[in-house]
């Protein structure tokens, strides 16, 4: 049947709008975390001390995790398309689903908003902490209003266009495969003393598989602003001028168009942990950072990912009709 990543890819993200981010010990990406809680653990009884030996082992953990991930998808999807093709599809469209963020993100994102409309800074600070890795105890509104901002802009990419991206060019078991690595990335890809050999491999391949995806979101937010109100020309230019402002080689494709979508000044120096971290701005001081400016970012973030799923939709179709 012609263009059925498309439907799938629909399914998908309808579910996602309506339902959002299950929570529950089942959930593929929780199992995903408690393989790699393993490989931690097993890591750490070892008490490696050679660099090398740390790095492979992190490597070996990455590929374990990955492959598993492909192959249980591939073999679960497999036994459900032999009992009937549309029971294949429903069943992959439902996989697929749990590997996309849209709605979880902007949940999360707008307790941060509905804390501080009411008044409840620690609150905000509270719900921030669950989404943000910066300590959030020394923010002030402005601050609470610039983080939450940039997780949105941030998480567009790998929560939501990347898996996308993953499921349209090989399904859910490639989407599976992805959201292995960024869940690898965001557990051991951190450049401290506990992981910084071990989690390099990691880190290293999470930035080369999420470089298409973090512009094509970018790409897709510049168009984006146009439907929902925001400054087209602003995106464009700072996201010319500061799509490089961050460590990663990824993270500021996205913040640099929110920044200047909204006209505001986003990055800066952080705590984590106990200590300062220098990080180059992004954006322009233009407008006061607000709680109004979290529900513009969820608008962006939606009008990319619906952008997005129409674009992947047709481009599936017309692959099949010219295969």
């Amino acid at each position: 049947m012609a263009g059925h990543m498309a439907i799938i890819i629909l399914i998908a993200f309808l579910l996602d709008c309506a339902i959002g981010d299950p929570q529950n010990p089942f959930h593929p990406i929780r199992l995903i975390g408690n393989g790699i809680n393993w490989g931690i653990k097993a890591f750490k009884r070892a008490k490696i001390e050679s660099r090398i030996i740390q790095f492979i082992a992190g490597m070996a953990l990455v590929i374990v995790i990955i492959c598993l991930s492909f192959m249980i998808t591939r073999l679960i999807t497999w036994g459900f398309y032999r009992i009937n093709w549309w029971v294949g599809l429903i069943a992959e469209a439902v996989i697929c689903y749990f590997l996309i963020a849209a709605k979880a993100l902007k949940v999360e994102s707008m307790k941060v908003h509905q804390s501080l409309i009411t008044g409840d800074l620690q609150g905000a600070r509270k719900n921030l902490s669950f989404i943000v890795g910066r300590e959030t105890q020394r923010l002030d509104e402005k601050g609470i209003v610039k983080a939450a901002v940039e997780t949105v802009a941030e998480n567009l990419s790998d929560g939501v266009i990347a898996p996308l991206v993953f499921i349209f060019i090989g399904g859910a078991p490639l989407g599976m495969a992805y959201k292995a690595i960024n869940t690898l990335d965001s557990m051991i890809g951190y450049r401290n003393e506990d992981y910084e050999y071990f989690g390099k491999f990691a880190a290293r391949l999470d930035d080369a598989i999420n470089f298409f995806p973090s512009r094509f979101s970018a790409l897709l937010m510049i168009v984006g602003s146009v439907f929902v109100g925001g400054d087209i020309k602003g995106a464009m230019r700072v996201y010319s001028r500061d799509r490089r402002n961050h460590k990663s080689p990824n993270s500021a494709q996205t913040e640099s168009v929110c920044a200047g979508a909204l006209g505001l000044c986003l990055g800066g120096d952080s705590y984590y942990r106990g200590k300062l971290v220098h990080k180059p701005t992004i954006g322009d001081d233009i407008n006061a950072p607000v709680p109004s400016h979290i529900k513009e970012a969820n608008r962006l973030m939606y009008a990319a990912a619906i952008l997005a799923v129409v674009i992947l939709s047709v481009a599936s179709f017309i692959l099949r009709r010219l295969g």
